[in-house]
């Protein structure tokens, strides 16, 4: 099921020259998407620029928000808990790997040990890896629902902007008819 397209930015109406939309009508979608941000930049939380991962992650985060003019820190907290969880992920996922690495070498050294040892050390490995494993997957499903609810946060700001100027009344029309 395909949802609908969202509304287009004044910005994007202004760029294409081409629209529907009157002069008044742009004014007013402007001044209501401008409304939606509080114009303070994007801030960078301590444990998030102590991380090299999550840093790194938090430039990326802001060069690609700053270019569709959302590097607001209203989206703050939002973005230094996803940067955060990348890092985690990402260490997760290194841990994992070493484990896979302990694994082949104990493959390697099970003609040197007896059976039930190397069966206890690859049992504990293997639920190692599946601990890890969780703990990646958590992770990772937090940070798509961040990514959908990010999207969906500013999909849903480009909803809430009025298509049409509010019209203005004539308050002696208004008495005359009522």
């Amino acid at each position: 099921m395909s949802r609908p397209t969202p509304p287009k930015t004044a910005e994007i109406l202004k760029y294409e020259g081409k629209s529907h939309r009157t002069k008044a009508e742009i004014r007013q979608r402007e001044k209501s998407e401008k409304a939606l941000i509080t114009g303070v930049n994007l801030k960078e939380k301590k444990e998030v620029e102590n991380n090299k991962v999550a840093h790194k992650e938090f430039l990326r985060m802001k060069k690609l928000l700053e270019k569709i003019g959302k590097a607001d820190d209203m989206y703050g907290n939002i973005i230094n808990r996803y940067c955060q969880l990348v890092a985690e992920c990402t260490e997760f996922e290194e841990r994992r790997e070493q484990v896979s690495i302990q694994q082949d070498e104990l493959l390697q050294r099970k003609d040197e040990m007896d059976y039930a040892t190397y069966l206890n050390l690859s049992d504990k490995l293997s639920k190692t890896l599946l601990a890890y494993d969780k703990q990646i997957q958590t992770k990772r499903k937090m940070m798509v629902d961040i990514e959908k609810e990010n999207v969906m946060t500013i999909a849903s700001s480009l909803r809430s902007v009025p298509k049409t100027p509010e019209k203005k009344t004539n308050p002696l029309k208004e008495a005359l008819s009522g």
